[in-house]
């Protein structure tokens, strides 16, 4: 009989987790030699709770969700026949263990990507999703792909093998690829959550030096679904630990963040790495934004087929968000930015964005000088440092995070009430990703940015997303926008969804609010 694991500790960053959530995974094998990964226990029944579990993983995850703000949010769907949408989860049929711990999510209905995306692949369609972080999209592909395993059964999942060398590959049936280790962190807590008393062990391979070794380790205890970054995951497939043969089922999420951090060439080494052929897969992508980049990987990625589906902007340059430009001097920016959090109410969480790592730790340093309690993130800080500070500001300890735009990609941070463009980016794509860190979820937020005459060329864009929100715009803003350049291109098309089909042919689509849709004919 296979061997069943009881570790009870929550450990997300660096181990593998069973819907048991165990932490202590030591290679165990069964009387015939076959890792406990490749069975974990009679999938029939259900393995068994405990209640400090519970409160770890379900305690106050959707706090402050207005659920019903989610159906004034447009949404586009194309592609043919796609599927219609679900009002509620248990529209979807999935497996009762899953809706279990949806119930125990605090999810009363599900959000514009979820009623599209479920049905999509649980339909075993491939999807093209354009929506944003705080959309709801992490559980709308995990939850199918947590089905389909489930309802397959351990038969479905491939054997580990064992080299000449003693090395045991495993082959995990599902693989998440995301950019940041942040991201893969928290997409494998969501794993950990809705896989909760089933037998599929998830893991997670991301960079550092100081995490390689017990990752490795691990992954000894057996891999359904992988959650990785590009970079680590191609060490570890070289290495012989990670086969993807037996790779049904393949998520892209952040997809423009990858590429636009350099990872494409990973992205398609991976795949090509003895991947099933896409027509032998079910995948998804996800991405804030679809330029042709991203269309292109879509048509070598996805079935020809697949659908389309874009979601309004959540919380990003939508009306709930009060936006204020300020122009200020470069040497003016600490003092602006004092009497800004002097005004705030102490439990809220402001996050700073800056333009480079020094500038994170000394901006940082100053705000703790003043007696605000500020913490500061960024890519030269260890992976302990990171997830400390990220913890205490999520916690309220402090309540001021100081970021690099790079080392913030990819968080989802709930409740924060203020985001800071303490130094503005040079593209508007950027500052729609930035701002809508807050107002998630049908909540109101505030976004406040500093405009040097160095963000000069950023000033038409600004000025028209600003129009577009229905915003006032500032008339120093107005004027520069009228003596600098135009808006760049692909922004001006669809920048309230941040991308269409661009699928030649026919095709039937769906335009809609919230869920409600009407037909339309594609092309």
């Amino acid at each position: 009989m296979p061997y069943v694991m009881n570790g009870m500790n929550c450990d997300y960053s660096n181990g593998a987790t069973t819907g048991y959530v165990t932490k202590d995974f030591g290679g165990t094998f069964d009387s015939k030699g076959k890792s406990c990964g490749d069975f974990a226990g009679n999938w029939r029944y259900q393995m068994p709770g405990a209640d400090s579990i519970e409160k770890q993983l379900f305690n106050n995850m959707n706090s402050g969700i207005n659920f019903d703000n989610y159906e004034s949010i447009p949404v586009e769907v194309s592609g043919e026949n796609p599927p219609e949408a679900i009002s509620a989860f248990v529209d979807a049929n999935m497996h009762e263990w899953i809706q279990q711990n949806v119930d125990k999510s605090g999810y009363r209905k599900p959000t514009p990507v979820q009623k599209y995306s479920l049905p999509t692949l649980l339909g075993n369609r491939d999807l093209m999703s354009c929506a944003q972080t705080g959309s709801g999209k992490t559980a709308a592909f995990l939850l199918p792909i947590i089905h389909h395993i489930l309802i397959n059964g351990p038969e479905s999942i491939r054997p580990s093998t064992m080299s000449n060398t003693g090395r045991r590959t495993f082959f995990p049936a599902a693989l998440v690829l995301a950019p940041t280790r942040e991201l893969a962190i928290q997409i494998h807590k969501e794993a950990a959550k809705f896989s909760y008393r089933t037998n599929i062990i998830t893991a997670i391979l991301y960079g550092g030096r100081e995490n390689y070794r017990e990752q490795i380790s691990r992954l000894r205890g057996g891999c359904h679904i992988l959650i990785a970054t590009p970079g680590r995951l191609i060490d570890i497939l070289d290495q012989g630990y990670i086969g993807l043969a037996g790779c049904r089922y393949l998520v892209l999420d952040e997809a423009d963040r990858m590429l636009d951090m350099g990872f494409e060439p990973q992205i398609r080494k991976i795949v090509s790495q003895g991947m099933p052929p896409k027509t032998e897969r079910i995948t998804a992508m996800f991405s804030a934004t679809f330029p042709k980049q991203i269309q292109t990987l879509a048509q070598d990625f996805l079935k020809p087929n697949y659908v389309f589906l874009a979601v309004g902007r959540v919380g990003s340059t939508s009306e709930n968000i009060d936006q204020q430009i300020i122009l200020v001097e470069e040497f003016d920016k600490r003092k602006m930015l004092m009497n800004i959090l002097s005004r705030e109410e102490n439990a809220s969480l402001v996050l700073v964005f800056v333009e480079t790592k020094r500038g994170a730790n000394e901006l940082a340093y100053v705000l703790q000088r003043q007696q605000i309690n500020a913490v500061a993130i960024h890519g030269d800080l260890k992976q302990f440092e990171r997830e400390r500070n990220l913890e205490l500001f999520r916690n309220g300890s402090n309540p001021v995070l100081v970021a690099t735009a790079v080392a913030a990609r990819g968080l989802d941070i709930p409740n924060v009430r203020h985001v800071v463009n303490y130094d503005l980016p040079g593209d508007i794509d950027e500052y729609v990703h930035r701002i809508g860190r807050t107002g998630r979820c049908g909540n109101t937020g505030r976004a406040t940015s500093f405009f040097t005459v160095k963000n000069r060329a950023l000033a038409r864009d600004l000025s028209q997303l600003l129009g577009e929100s229905h915003k006032e715009v500032p008339e120093f803003l107005l004027r520069m926008a009228a003596e600098g350049r135009a808006p760049s291109g692909i922004r001006q098309v669809n920048r309230r969804f941040g991308g269409t089909d661009q699928r030649r042919g026919g095709g039937t689509g769906a335009v809609g609010r919230g869920g409600y849709r009407y037909a339309v004919e594609v092309g």
